[in-house]
């Protein structure tokens, strides 16, 4: 398994990835705009405008969007994206780190491993420390945030919603 960013050559890949996550109902975090964009070609071309301040979407901050891949058969397992700084909304719930399990995947510690390549790119970026988060009922979300040296700080609840977030610190 590989942390990859997303190419043209993982296409059939990205769009099963999506497909299996609207089937089961799952959350997109760490995905991007993935749940909003049907064509893989777009979303990879999209993503690409995060890598550089200057090409940055308006109210966006710079990010890097990974695949996580099984190097035998090229399956996508999971999908995590590093953003580089904060602005309002990810200083307080979004977080430096967001990331996702293919359903049919899950309970498997990719999720644990794919965190850990996170953070040590994060490392490389010259981050010291980072900001996940994850819904309080997110059983699996918060074992995958401990096991990589997560230090609860607070919950908060989420705008307009009934759900709260745990925000939990990670030194590197």
């Amino acid at each position: 398994m590989k942390l990859l960013m997303p190419t043209i050559e993982y296409a059939d890949e990205i769009k099963a990835y999506r497909e299996e996550l609207i089937k089961y109902g799952s959350t997109f975090d760490g995905t991007g705009a993935l749940k909003r964009m049907e064509n893989p070609f777009e979303w990879i071309a999209y993503n690409k405008l995060f890598l550089a301040k200057e090409t940055v979407p308006k109210g966006l901050v710079q990010a890097t969007q990974f695949i996580y891949a099984n190097e035998n058969n090229n399956k996508i397992v999971g999908m995590i994206q590093v953003r580089h700084y904060f602005n309002d909304f990810l200083e307080k719930y979004g977080g430096n780190i967001g990331y996702s399990v293919r359903p049919t995947e899950r309970r498997k510690g990719y999720a644990k491993e794919m965190l850990g390549e996170a953070l040590t790119f994060c490392k490389e970026l010259g981050m010291s420390k980072v900001l996940v988060t994850c819904l309080s009922d997110n059983k699996g979300s918060r074992k995958t945030i401990l096991s990589n040296g997560g230090i609860y700080e607070s919950t908060v609840k989420l705008p307009d919603s009934d759900e709260y977030l745990e925000r939990y610190w990670i030194e590197i």
